[in-house]
């Protein structure tokens, strides 16, 4: 697939249409393979905190990695979007009532007694990151918003990228589409494998 720094819009319509494309029951069943293989690292296994994305429409299901995360004990922390390329995290628990932004993404009420302070956080805290495409170092193509680049900028702990295989690319520096301000997390989990970046 040949294309440039232009041709970003392009390629995630693209990239829309073959998470689509693959139908729900393909998708619940790799996404739940992804989540057996997040619960299978240590790093998971170790994290006290873990901050997660509130899947939507088409995303990865994180919905199940929640709901585990409580069972075992951890706070888990969800995003608001404050304002251009920033988020800010919230504390959640089971049975909590979401808002829904006018993106339609649920997320946490504005409570400053559960703002969770990210930069504070410790190393081995443990942030889950969407993407339409993830490739072998790491690096992602997200929705064009930085929200959270800016996020793995300040983020102490660790990042894990979340796709299903059909969704990863061996680079997007290939393709043309990585910009000075992106960064990589570090570690990739599809349905199929896990990649360490660092």
């Amino acid at each position: 697939m040949a294309t440039g720094p232009l041709d970003k819009k392009h390629l995630r319509t693209q990239l829309k249409a073959v998470r689509r494309g693959l139908g729900p029951s393909v998708r619940a069943e790799a996404d739940a393979a992804v989540a057996a293989r997040v619960r299978a690292l240590s790093e998971w296994d170790a994290a006290p905190v873990v901050l997660a994305y509130l899947s939507v429409r088409d995303e990865v299901d994180t919905r199940s990695l929640v709901r585990s995360a409580w069972e075992a004990g951890k706070l888990v922390a969800a995003p608001r979007v404050t304002g251009p390329r920033a988020l800010a995290w919230y504390r959640v628990e089971p049975g909590e009532t979401l808002e829904t932004s006018r993106m339609g993404i649920e997320e946490p009420p504005a409570d400053a007694t559960r703002l969770v302070d990210v930069a504070r956080l410790r190393g081995d805290a443990l942030a889950l990151v969407p993407a339409l495409a993830l490739d072998e170092r790491g690096y992602r193509l997200g929705y064009g918003g930085g929200f959270y680049d800016a996020l793995l900028a300040s983020f102490p702990g660790v990042s894990v990228g979340l796709a299903r295989e059909a969704s990863l690319v061996p680079s997007l520096g290939a393709l043309g589409v990585l910009e000075p301000h992106d960064r990589a997390v570090d570690l990739v989990v599809s349905d199929a494998r896990v990649i360490r970046c660092r």
